[in-house]
């Protein structure tokens, strides 16, 4: 078993890669060309060390990053079979954090990240809890949720919250066995368990605006203004 330094980086494994998961789907003569499906984009990695078994074609990261296109994937480690990302699966533990599209994010201590066809198909996070947080673009409130297992679907833009599911919008609180949450349309969908007691419930918290056409009675002026003044001083008849 090979190791690199571990305060070194790995780019000649690193190109390795990108080598063996891009040559087979993109030719020499498009190879110029703007990536135009997410197969195409490139995919980097970056690590602090490595591990490589030629044995057994095992790889071991630490303090690694694979990004590709809008989604960045970050842990203290990563393990993986095999060189390329043609269909491949990776684990990923400590500290694990996925940038998703949309502004939405993803943190846990555990992860699964599945490559098809060269890209980053779908990861499942599990924790106590895992946790999902995307910034609203309708309003400076955060969609936030936790569960026990999130399932990202990149293909359809999709977050699945199960086991001990809780989301809010910033206002509004829905909790479940099952939620289903739409990055894209930031709307979600929520599914009771057949043949159990397990409900959905929903917490609405009221907006409470002011009546039309009320206004705050002025209030009086504090007792020391105009002191100091000569404006503001009375006038005194001789």
């Amino acid at each position: 078993m090979a190791r690199s330094p571990p305060c070194r980086r790995a780019p000649l494994l690193a190109a390795a890669l990108l080598s063996a998961a891009v040559a087979p789907a993109v030719g020499a003569a498009d190879a110029a060309a703007p990536p135009t499906t997410p197969s195409q984009q490139p995919i980097n990695l970056d690590a602090a060390s490595t591990e490589v078994d030629g044995r057994t074609n095992t790889l071991v990261f630490t303090d690694v990053v694979i990004s590709q296109g809008a989604t960045r994937v970050q842990a203290e480690h990563a393990h993986a079979t095999g060189l390329n990302f043609a269909n491949s699966r990776w684990t990923f533990d400590g500290k694990v954090r996925i940038d998703a599209e949309q502004h939405g994010n993803l943190r846990s201590d555990q992860a699964t990240i599945e490559f098809r066809d060269n890209h980053i198909a779908r990861a499942t996070v599990t924790g106590k809890p895992a946790e999902f947080e995307q910034k609203r673009t309708d309003s400076e409130q955060l969609a936030r949720g936790h569960a026990g297992e999130i399932v990202y679907d990149l293909s359809d833009g999709t977050v699945r919250l199960a086991d001990d599911a809780w989301l809010t919008d910033g206002q509004n609180e829905i909790s479940g066995p099952l939620l289903v949450y739409n990055i894209r349309e930031q709307r979600v969908q929520a599914a009771a368990s057949p043949g159990t007691d397990q409900r959905v419930h929903i917490t609405i918290t009221p907006h409470v605006a002011p009546a039309p056409g009320k206004t705050e009675p002025a209030k009086p002026p504090p007792a020391d203004a105009g002191k100091g003044d000569p404006r503001a001083q009375p006038t005194v008849q001789p």
